[in-house]
């Protein structure tokens, strides 16, 4: 049973990809009290209700995370939180960075005060491949972020909250993976545009995510960064799984992307443990009694993990699989 099952849970951004997929598993496997839809957009909380039905576990809270008062209330009486609130486009980030530091990285902070003035106790938020070395200006509010919710912990030490990050690569299904839109194209006859065919990333599913998520609330103890051992795909590998002999030209890389994908820099290499699912990066600086978990091996000193020399590869055909 997880220590989810029978909670009263709030997930920011839960109109999302990630969060609609987190709303179906709760309220099927984990028995919730109730889990509060926190989200800026009426139209999604709409399509939301239409998608759940009328369950009575369900709340709807429109609200944005860079509002701390709004927050506040909606966390009223919650044991945990789910952080999946966040802008996210690369390109985008490059035109508007302020927009974007004033989400992923003020209303981060915003989060994290008011789940520790409600109580809250256990809070995961996610992040993403782009904060590990970041080069973009959405990476680097994403690194922000994982810094403040780590951090976090220092001001919750006397309080029962406890804050910890997990972060993967890019999820197969979400809003904005490439899958449709190569799948539209290759029905329309057209040839497929691939930035650069070098190119590789991680590749997880919309449901390992968030089971990720949830054995990440079991075995938190605060302040820890987890990353799960996934797959790596090569962009070809995934064009000839989606759309066999369709033609491909390139386009080039988009501003701030990155020809292969990073989730562990080597500066890390010291901090981190390997598990048989997981890395678990330790925090530099534990002041309210974090200690080294048991089972994990050390990687070795200079251990980065990037997509490109991932042990774990999907071929053409399981991708074509999973897909299916």
């Amino acid at each position: 049973m997880s220590v989810l099952s029978g909670s009263s849970i709030l997930v920011t951004g839960a109109t999302g990809s990630f969060g609609r997929a987190f709303l179906r598993h709760a309220l099927a496997e984990l028995d919730p009290q109730r889990v509060v839809v926190f989200s800026r957009d009426e139209l999604k909380q709409y399509e939301v209700r239409q998608q759940f039905g009328d369950d009575p576990r369900l709340r709807f809270f429109i609200g944005d995370i860079r509002d701390r008062v709004r927050l506040a209330r909606a966390m009223h009486g919650i044991d945990h939180v789910v952080h999946a609130a966040a802008l996210k486009q690369v390109d985008t980030a490059e035109y508007n960075p302020s927009e974007y530091v004033a989400t992923n990285v003020d209303g981060s902070q915003n989060v994290i005060d008011a789940a520790i003035d409600a109580g809250v106790q256990r809070v995961v938020a996610l992040s993403t491949d782009k904060a590990s070395s970041p080069i973009n200006l959405y990476g680097a509010t994403k690194l922000v972020a994982d810094k403040l919710f780590v951090a976090g912990n220092h001001y919750a030490a006397h309080h029962p909250t406890r804050l910890a990050v997990v972060r993967y690569g890019n999820v197969m299904g979400s809003r904005g993976s490439v899958v449709p839109l190569f799948r539209r194209l290759n029905a329309e006859g057209k040839s497929l545009p691939i930035t650069d065919k070098r190119m590789t990333r991680f590749w997880i599913t919309l449901d390992a995510a968030v089971r990720f998520v949830v054995d990440s609330f079991d075995v938190m103890q605060g302040g820890e960064l987890f990353v799960p051992r996934i797959p790596s795909m090569r962009i070809l590998d995934l064009v000839e799984a989606v759309a066999p002999d369709a033609p491909t030209h390139e386009v080039g890389m988009r501003p701030g992307e990155k020809l292969h994908e990073e989730m562990i820099a080597g500066d890390d290499s010291r901090r981190t443990l390997r598990f048989p699912d997981r890395y678990v990066v330790q925090p530099v600086v534990a002041s309210w009694g974090y200690q080294t978990p048991p089972g994990g091996t050390p990687v070795e000193d200079g251990f980065n993990y990037r997509s490109d020399n991932n042990d774990l590869w999907l071929g053409v055909e399981e991708m074509r699989e999973l897909l299916r």
